[in-house]
């Protein structure tokens, strides 16, 4: 009868959790090169990510916990102005579901996005959000 060695065994256990371990790393950072990409065909005519440059709408930089209308050097519409909500994973998906049912008045120019290509936008605003506190929380510029 074959009985495998004690090494061996652990090997091949630490084989699978290692496999394991970079299954959801792999799947992450497919899901964030998918999140970019959609920003770049959905938003980046509108929206930049970089700190204090606004094109049609707001930088979107560090949007997340931001309240809605809130950068002062950018002419909201009086929707945003007025609106009382803050920015994260719930707001901007109904946001992006479809703004003008959203918040009426505003001058978001987009057709509702599906729900997939709407939560890899999210994912990646989030992710370069938290990216942006982080290296904020670090002294990093």
């Amino acid at each position: 009868m074959f009985r495998p060695r004690f090494a061996s065994a652990r090997h091949a256990l630490g084989l699978a959790l290692a496999t394991l371990a970079t299954v959801p790393l792999a799947a992450l950072a497919d899901a964030h090169a998918e999140g970019e990409r959609l920003f770049r065909a959905q938003c980046v005519g509108c929206h930049s990510i970089e700190p204090g440059r606004h094109l049609a709408g707001p930088s979107l930089h560090d949007v997340f916990g931001r309240p809605a209308g809130s950068i002062e050097e950018f002419d909201y519409s009086s929707a945003f102005e007025q609106a009382e909500l803050v920015w994260d994973r719930d707001t901007l998906d109904a946001f992006l579901a479809g703004p003008a049912t959203f918040l009426p008045g505003n001058r978001m120019v987009l057709w509702e996005l599906d729900p997939r290509t709407r939560q890899r936008i999210i994912d990646y605003l989030e992710y370069r959000s938290l990216e942006s506190q982080d290296q904020e929380s670090q002294g990093t510029p």
